[in-house]
């Protein structure tokens, strides 16, 4: 469906277009102004989008939060979210960047349905040794 979007097949309400990326309007937002970055690029996940198409979906996320939050008609707050794959909830299988104005009381909560123990200094120290590691590692393997 994106694809068909960023072609101009398929309607959509757009807020911003340039070469990299297309900012429409939600079909089913949670606040007025929900607004979906989408990279021109097919992209399913964060794995197979270019690094600098990645900056771009930021930078457009970027400047359409920062005017929601420079004005409170149009948002109290933002939330931006990006889920990556089936187990995150990826609905749909194009990457794409929500940008979500808030309002107080508007209803949405992000939250777990569980009460996670809260790991302790050193499980949070070596597990960002691992992660580091493992970045480096990457790093230098590409």
């Amino acid at each position: 469906m994106f694809c068909r979007i960023v072609a101009g097949a398929e309607p959509a309400s757009i807020v911003h277009a340039d070469d990299a990326v297309v900012a429409f309007l939600d079909a089913v937002p949670v606040n007025p102004g929900h607004v979906l970055v989408v990279p021109r690029v097919h992209a399913s996940g964060l794995v197979d989008l270019p690094v600098d198409v990645g900056a771009a979906v930021w930078r457009v996320a970027h400047r359409i939060a920062a005017f929601m939050r420079s004005d409170p008609a149009w948002s109290e707050g933002v939330n931006l979210h990006l889920s990556d794959g089936a187990v995150a909830d990826q609905s749909v299988g194009h990457v794409h960047l929500h940008v979500i104005p808030r309002f107080k009381d508007d209803g949405l909560r992000i939250v777990q349905d569980r009460d996670p123990a809260r790991p302790s200094r050193d499980e949070l120290d070596a597990v960002a040794a691992r992660l580091s590691r493992d970045l480096t590692k990457a790093a230098s393997s590409s």
